[in-house]
């Protein structure tokens, strides 16, 4: 590749804090109000203009979509964002679980409120481009936005990317599934127009299940799942494929539906799943967000087709970006493990609990049961760079354990443990290696986490 060389320059530093967190999204929010919380000096960083990441910018409504009768479901902040999100008037029931589907727009709001209320210093529009590290410790970011470059210094830094972008500018080990076999990304898109009454009538009539998603995904599950309702639409995809509606090749389209409002707007139509896409690819990238944009258009030409209710319906909005669900985990001072979350791990450095829950490489779980699994501080924390920990979906793990810790409510629970345990490492001054971790816990016990 041909290279070229950059002047040395000098870089104003913008701010310096106690605790730097870096994207938004659930992991990046949760580590950034519980260090707020938790009464140290915190600023949040996002590239784009609202914060809450894969629920804003993406569209994914279902934070909780798993919670389902004899769930031991996780206590925290992740339950404060499904609330605190009902209570203005930002959420629906959700059609498949005990939970609440979040307006990805409202939630830009409900954000803000949070974040104003804990004292959370915000930058939008701003990208990371590097690390700066001094002797094996993270010391702060480079940034990048409308007024140039400028360096941001902190205590302590949280990687709440979602794909280990910080740990990999500073050099901590990190890992990546091989793109043959990474999870797909997907561009969300909705409607408006839709039949609410005669759609809700076609799905009675032609109800599906768990067991459905395996036609096209080869999804193991356990076979508990395979009778509860899911909101899942094939059929017309099938027959828009069989008359030539749409490509008869075209397997990426199909899955699920979320809320269904009174004037006629479908929201999270989660119908597009492109593979062998490397989302820390800026290539694959905009390919992806190309290809899905056409995608969800043929999508919606099979509903207008084949399912009743969605004659007159047109796309009302894409995703700001697109969901991308398995790209860089960092390698860290603990790994999880299938095991561990199959069955129902302890460890006594845990920073919370998430249920017996996986989605993804063809696995299907749901927790209906009662069991759920501890998440480690360890996953949390990267080799060889001290001060920097890591919050939401590329905390260490193999393929199976990120199936789990991946979905946005786990997300949560791995950002206020890191959030928490970074704000405590600043107070007793110690490096986030080596806080004390009862003094971690006693913390989060305090901001409602569940812990055991």
């Amino acid at each position: 590749m041909k290279q070229i060389t950059e002047a040395a320059r000098q870089v104003p530093v913008l701010a310096e804090v106690d605790v730097l967190v870096v994207g938004s999204g659930p992991g990046g929010l949760s580590a950034a109000l519980s260090s707020a919380r938790a009464g140290v000096d915190t600023m949040l960083i996002e590239r784009f203009g609202c914060l809450g990441g894969n629920i804003t910018a993406v569209g994914v409504e279902g934070i909780a979509w798993y919670r389902k009768e004899g769930t031991t479901d996780v206590e925290g902040i992740g339950i404060e964002f499904e609330q605190r999100a009902k209570s203005l008037g930002a959420t629906s029931p959700e059609p498949q679980s005990k939970s609440e589907a979040i307006n990805a727009d409202m939630f830009k709001y409900v954000a803000d409120v949070l974040v104003q209320e804990a004292g959370v210093k915000v930058l939008l529009h701003t990208f990371v481009i590097d690390a700066v590290v001094e002797e094996d410790q993270i010391k702060g970011v480079i940034v990048h936005n409308k007024m140039g470059r400028q360096a941001i210094l902190a205590k302590r830094v949280i990687d709440g990317s979602g794909d280990a972008d910080l740990a990999f500018f500073t050099g901590a080990p990190t890992r990546k599934t091989p793109k043959e076999d990474m999870l797909p990304v997907t561009v969300m898109f909705s409607c408006s127009g839709v039949n609410k009454k005669r759609f809700l009538e076609y799905v009675k009539e032609n109800p599906s299940s768990y067991k459905d998603w395996g036609k096209n995904w080869d999804i193991q599950k356990g076979g508990k799942e395979d009778d509860l309702f899911s909101p899942y639409l094939e059929k017309p995809f099938d027959k828009a494929r069989e008359t030539g509606v749409i490509p008869p090749g075209m397997k990426s389209i199909g899955g699920t539906w979320s809320a269904i409002t009174d004037s006629g707007e479908a929201t999270y139509l989660n119908m597009i799943h492109l593979t062998e896409f490397d989302g820390t690819d800026v290539w694959d990238l905009t390919r992806a967000e190309m290809e899905g944009r056409y995608q969800a258009l043929q999508a919606i030409k099979a509903l207008n087709h084949f399912a009743p209710g969605f004659e007159d319906a047109k796309l009302r909005t894409y995703g700001m970006t697109l969901g991308v669900r398995d790209t860089r985990k960092i390698i860290g001072r603990y790994d999880l493990t299938e095991n561990d979350v199959r069955n129902q791990a302890r460890f006594e450095d845990s920073i919370g609990i998430f249920p017996e829950f996986i989605d993804g490489y063809n696995v299907l779980v749901l927790p209906t049961t009662g069991r759920y699994f501890h998440i480690p501080y360890g996953c949390l924390v990267p080799q060889k760079i001290g001060n920097l920990l890591v919050a939401g979906r590329s905390i260490a793990g193999d393929k199976i354990s990120h199936a789990s810790v991946r979905n946005m409510m786990c997300c949560t629970v791995s950002g206020q443990g890191a959030g928490v345990a970074a704000a405590v490492s600043v107070k007793d001054d110690v490096n986030v290696g080596d806080v004390n971790i009862g003094n971690v816990q006693k913390e989060l016990l305090k901001q409602g986490v569940r812990i055991k």
